[in-house]
């Protein structure tokens, strides 16, 4: 994956269907160039996991991704050993006889291979590639992991490199493509982020959405895709529980052209408005505010 200049960029990321800002284009292109991680944080549904999937289809290379949660171990993360055929490998051998005349150590050494090591996200990210593009591995929501996963992340970013006490030390002969997500649930912690190239995504502007639901919902219609982005601008700046994305906006607009609707009405907002706001909450207060005056909003935005 040769990248030469941020426009570059920006083109390759419209080419695997990501309309990219500027300023998310050119902390992409450093960190390509760098060999750094990339760090994206902003609100639910910007956009960000979306980004190491156009680069995945960008590059070629694997998509790996580690989704993280609280209680996120080395044995989800990075690897574990399969104790159930490593038992079978164990009663193979006293069936056939062999167990006593290979000797207890030996079979021991044999239960400790690669054949009975289950390879997690972290250690498929930096396993060889055999000529193969490297991989491009996301790290998903990291604010949801607890403090000792982080300090251990930053570990192994720091070398690309996983020790197996039973098998030594894999180490990554081509660094994989990293990109962090955090929600920002939590802060992450400084030492992670010194390591990280740094991006704040932001909720698109109305004229770049439009372009994304047109770049990624073909078949709406132009005057539809300009009033949805417009309703759901108009519904960020809305005090809601939990604003729309852009995969609610794509969504939304998916859903009125299979109604066939090439434009908003009341009625269709309201029979849609489950498919925009996942939170009774939110419906209700977009209800009580009047439908009337968000698709009048619409129509003056997306005019």
């Amino acid at each position: 994956m040769e990248v030469t200049s941020v426009d570059d960029t920006t083109a390759a990321l419209r080419a695997a269907g990501y309309l990219a800002d500027e300023g998310l284009a050119t902390s992409v292109f450093l960190a390509l160039r760098m060999q750094r991680p990339l760090l994206l944080e902003g609100d639910a549904g910007v956009g960000k996991t979306e980004v190491a999937k156009a680069l995945a289809r960008w590059s070629g290379g694997e998509l790996i991704r580690l989704q993280c949660y609280e209680g996120l171990d080395a044995a989800q993360a990075v690897y574990e050993w399969d104790h159930a055929r490593q038992l079978l490998h164990l009663r193979a051998a006293e069936a056939a006889g062999t167990a006593g005349q290979r000797g207890a150590e030996a079979l021991e050494d044999e239960l400790y291979t690669e054949r009975f090591l289950v390879r997690r996200a972290l250690l498929q990210a930096i396993a060889p590639t055999d000529g193969r593009p490297p991989p491009v591995l996301l790290i998903d929501e990291v604010d949801r992991a607890d403090d000792e996963f982080e300090a251990f992340l930053l570990e192994v970013l720091a070398e690309y490199a996983i020790t197996v006490p039973e098998l030594g030390t894999f180490r990554a002969e081509v660094p994989p493509t990293v990109v962090i997500t955090s929600n920002r649930t939590r802060d992450v912690h400084d030492a992670l982020k010194r390591r990280c190239l740094y991006h704040w995504v932001e909720h698109p502007d109305l004229e770049r959405e439009v372009a994304i639901v047109r770049l990624r919902a073909p078949a709406v219609p132009e005057r539809l895709a300009a009033q949805v982005a417009a309703a759901v601008e108009h519904l960020r700046a809305t005090r809601l529980y939990k604003p729309p994305g852009v995969a609610e906006t794509i969504d939304w607009a998916e859903a009125l052209a299979a109604l066939g609707r090439t434009g908003l009405d009341e009625g269709s907002v309201l029979a849609t408005l489950g498919t925009v706001l996942k939170y009774r909450e939110d419906q209700e207060r977009v209800r009580a505010a009047g439908v009337g005056a968000l698709v009048d909003a619409a129509a003056r935005r997306g005019a």
